[in-house]
């Protein structure tokens, strides 16, 4: 199997309100190379986002405070998704 180049560092962040998926998935793309931001609610989130925008963002729907759609519709009037 050939060598993977290594990858620039690509940060995706995860939101969701469970922690036992926010363990599990950070450990795969850790594992693949990827830098791993984890929130527990769409509030924390947009702060963080805001701060150290992601070059990809995986988010749950059903989160408390603040869902993940408008979680996105917040994120697209800030300009800080691309």
């Amino acid at each position: 199997m050939p060598m993977r180049e290594p990858l620039d560092m690509a940060t995706i962040a995860l939101v969701d309100d469970d922690r036992n998926i926010l363990t599990s998935v950070s450990i795969a793309l850790e594992s693949e190379g990827y830098r791993v931001e984890t929130y527990t609610d769409g509030v924390s989130a947009l702060e963080g986002l805001g701060a150290r925008p992601p070059n990809l963002a995986i988010l749950d729907i059903k989160m408390p405070r603040m869902d993940g759609m408008e979680l996105l519709r917040r994120c697209a009037r800030r300009a800080m998704c691309r």
